[in-house]
């Protein structure tokens, strides 16, 4: 079953870089946004991660962890991150668990063969753990922004409840 809006997010748990496994429930009281990227180390996904770590101290000051996702392996996301400085962790998703929870495995194309990819796509989820927002087909240019400044909103809203 895929994830929907308004809906509480199945838990989940992936292995992740620096030797940790991410957790879906431990996270509760934060909000988080989990990103998918096609492939580390390639030029559009470089240019997200980075634009989600240069915004971690706003991101963090809006009570939101970030969590990048793909299917390579643990030690291309290892390599990734430490080339890139990224400050939030990556999960290594081979097995398309995580993936195919939040359905964003697509029949792509590329140089006219279809082949199974991730679409690129970013999920914001409430502190209760509930599915607050998605982007699907992202493209890249402004969209760390986008994505923060609906954090904050939340953030500010759930503050605002409390």
């Amino acid at each position: 079953m895929a994830v929907e809006s308004g809906k509480p997010v199945p838990d989940f748990s992936a292995p992740a870089t620096g030797d940790t496994t991410v957790t879906l429930s431990a996270l509760k009281g934060q909000q988080v946004v989990i990103y998918f990227y096609p492939k580390a180390s390639t030029p559009g996904c470089t240019t997200e991660g980075g634009d989600f770590r240069d915004r971690m101290a706003a991101f963090e000051a809006a009570n939101t962890v970030v969590i990048g996702v793909s299917r390579d392996g643990l030690r291309a996301q290892e390599n990734f991150k430490a080339k890139q400085d990224f400050n939030f962790a990556l999960i290594s998703d081979k097995d398309e668990t995580v993936c195919r929870l939040f359905d964003v495995i697509k029949l792509k194309k590329m140089y006219g063969k279809e082949h199974l990819g991730i679409e690129r796509s970013t999920f914001l989820i409430d502190k209760a753990g509930k599915l607050a927002h998605e982007w699907r087909g992202v493209k890249v240019a402004g969209h760390a922004q986008e994505v923060l400044e609906k954090a904050q909103a939340l953030d500010a809203a759930s503050a605002s409840a409390d």
